[in-house]
């Protein structure tokens, strides 16, 4: 729970330095490079080995993130520092969420029995979208056990139109009438 916590404030810190310097899609891809970086584990063991200098350290990050701001750098030397840099996954998730916020979307899951077509998906969105009263950007998956129909998770709402979900209903109906 702390880490999460930790890379909020971070992800925050960073949301409001690219609101002020109008560069959220440049904070963006940079968030993506970092954490691409921190993502290899023989590079992670290295950065945060205490056998290995500071020095050392901010010359690699220098060398592996050329094509990054030099405040995104400055990020990372300052996570390398703290022993922070396990960080950088949550960061760049709780960045992506803020950015969304700030545009007005939505980010949903939806599950189905069979794959869903472009323009069911978008459909589905739209509908969604009226739903929670913003735009909603789709992940979805298949699972077949739903038998037709879907289930959606947007905005902590959870949406069940579900065929097992109104068959499981049906059965305790009629347990129900049964007594």
């Amino acid at each position: 729970m702390a880490r999460k916590v930790s890379a909020r404030r971070y992800a925050q810190a960073v949301f409001e330095i690219a609101l002020e310097t109008k560069k959220i899609a440049e904070w963006q891809s940079d968030l993506e490079e970092l954490a691409s970086l921190a993502a290899d584990a023989k590079v992670m063991a290295w950065l945060e080995s205490p056998r290995v200098h500071l020095e050392d350290k901010a010359r690699l990050l220098l060398e592996r993130l050329k094509g990054v701001s030099h405040l995104a750098l400055n990020l990372a030397l300052l996570l390398v520092t703290k022993g922070r840099l396990n960080l950088l996954a949550g960061i760049l998730s709780e960045y992506q969420r803020l950015v969304d916020s700030y545009q007005g979307i939505e980010r949903g899951e939806v599950l189905t029995a069979i794959p869903l077509g472009e323009e069911d998906r978008r459909k589905l969105a739209e509908h969604l979208g009226a739903v929670v009263g913003k735009k909603v950007v789709l992940e979805s998956q298949v699972a077949p056990d739903l038998l037709g129909g879907f289930v959606a998770k947007v905005g902590g709402k959870l949406l069940d139109g579900s065929v097992r979900s109104r068959l499981e209903a049906l059965k305790r109906e009629m347990i129900g009438i049964g007594r």
